[in-house]
């Protein structure tokens, strides 16, 4: 028995990792084990990042009792969980309780079969960003949907040796919660519980990379581009030879670089966004002469950046975009949520038709409401370009579009939903989930 730092006596566990470099000497390409995380200082965010937070997702969604989800999230942020070992789908770890003796906590994931990581690496090799990203411990959303990488409800099971027989109980929910952590630091711990360690990933996508390099180069003629000597344009003449073709255009914008973290430094999170944006907006002048937000106000251009990155402002990350777009344009996070969902909805027209009333002509606005009633609708009352019930509306747009609306009934807190449609009917059934 040793005594902790909060005073009980601990019993020793048989291949608990001491320190970082015991756990490091014991860390293989198919094993890695995590000296105990340390207490965080204040209860935020169980995970930063979109994959960690899909991994907290899967735990919430399939637990039968939420108390027992928040006294797993209290053992975890007050550091009860030993080292954690991250084998081939499987997490293990010693959570200590009210009990001297610890118990002994394990998740399950499902390991991926070898033609889903076929088409894993194949997709990842075959995109120089993708690869990139990896190599950051970044996941693009893209390269985690081409197979089920992240963890659903039904596929992350959680077992314990105590007597509680909840699903999950404290203890395995405090060791899912330390386990986000470290997915959330590198999303290789991720990929080891899917079935394929860090080195062997790496490797098997260096050699894909190489393959598919060496396929577009014997497969694809370079083409020529003419060139001037130097001493040509330089040479005491009265004409220049003509300037040389311009050289092609990329097929899509690069990545940008990684931004680290400095404490002095500007956020990275805004760098990789400005530089990201500054791109693509580059990329589509370049290659269609136009540009493609030149006319938006600054208001309707922080939408379209807010609207461009999942989340919604409900991770971390884009609560901040959130925040820092609304201070920038005068307006609240909650204002820019229902901007966003309207730009989502209908794109610069749908903004427009939510900030926008108008008097439309009486034809088409007119036979909306029969329309309506002809299909067992209830009566909408017209006011404006809104046709409206206590919980329902439909607004007509410049465009000619309809577009759908939802309120809690007796409140005037309307939110778009649905897809737009040129019918009025056809938006109502988009509205209501038909």
């Amino acid at each position: 028995m040793r005594r902790d730092d909060t005073g009980r006596h601990r019993a020793h566990v048989p291949g608990r990792a001491g320190t970082a470099e015991q756990a490091q000497a014991r860390h293989t390409d198919g094993r890695r084990t995590f000296p105990p995380l340390p207490p965080r200082a204040q209860s935020g965010d169980a995970a930063l990042t979109w994959w960690g937070t899909a991994w907290v997702d899967a735990l919430e969604d399939t637990a039968l009792d939420p108390a027992r989800l928040a006294r797993g999230r209290t053992y975890a942020d007050r550091g009860h969980v030993d080292a954690i070992t991250v084998t081939p789908g499987r997490a293990v770890a010693y959570v200590h309780g009210s009990r001297p003796r610890p118990y002994r906590a394990e998740l399950r994931l499902r390991p991926l079969s070898d033609e889903a990581w076929d088409r894993f690496l194949d997709t990842a090799a075959a995109r120089p960003d993708h690869m990139a990203s990896l190599l950051d411990k970044d996941v693009p959303h893209a390269l985690a949907a081409v197979v089920d990488l992240l963890p659903t409800a039904d596929d992350l099971t959680p077992e314990c040796t105590c007597p509680d027989r909840a699903h999950p109980c404290k203890h395995a929910a405090a060791l899912c919660y330390q386990t986000a952590r470290l997915v959330d630091e590198d999303p290789f711990v991720l990929f080891l519980l899917r079935g394929r360690g860090e080195q062997e990933l790496l490797t098997a996508l260096t050699r894909r990379n190489a393959t598919h390099t060496a396929a577009e180069r014997t497969g694809a003629a370079v083409p020529a581009i003419d060139t001037v000597p130097a001493r040509d344009v330089f040479a005491t003449r009265s004409e220049l030879p003509p300037l040389p073709p311009e050289f092609p255009a990329p097929a899509h914008p690069e990545r940008p670089p990684s931004y680290p973290q400095h404490p002095q430094g500007p956020d990275p999170l805004a760098l990789d966004l400005l530089a990201t944006e500054a791109g693509a907006r580059a990329h589509t002048l370049l290659t269609t002469g136009s540009d493609p937000i030149a006319g938006l106000t600054p208001w309707q251009d922080a939408v379209r950046v807010a609207a461009g990155h999942p989340g919604s402002g409900l991770t971390a990350a884009t609560r901040a975009l959130y925040a820092s777009l609304s201070r920038g344009t005068g307006r609240t996070p909650a204002d820019l949520a229902r901007a966003v969902a309207a730009w989502r909805q209908g794109g610069l027209e749908g903004l427009s038709v939510l900030e926008e009333e108008w008097d439309p002509p009486a034809g088409p606005f007119d036979r909306a409401r029969p329309a309506l009633l002809a299909q067992g609708h209830p009566e909408f009352r017209p006011r404006r370009n809104h046709l409206s019930t206590p919980s329902l509306q439909l607004r007509l747009g410049r465009d000619g579009w309809w577009y759908g609306y939802e309120s809690d009934p007796g409140r005037d807190d309307w939110w778009p939903r649905g897809e737009p449609a040129r019918d009025p009917v056809t938006a109502l059934d988009s509205l209501l989930g038909r």
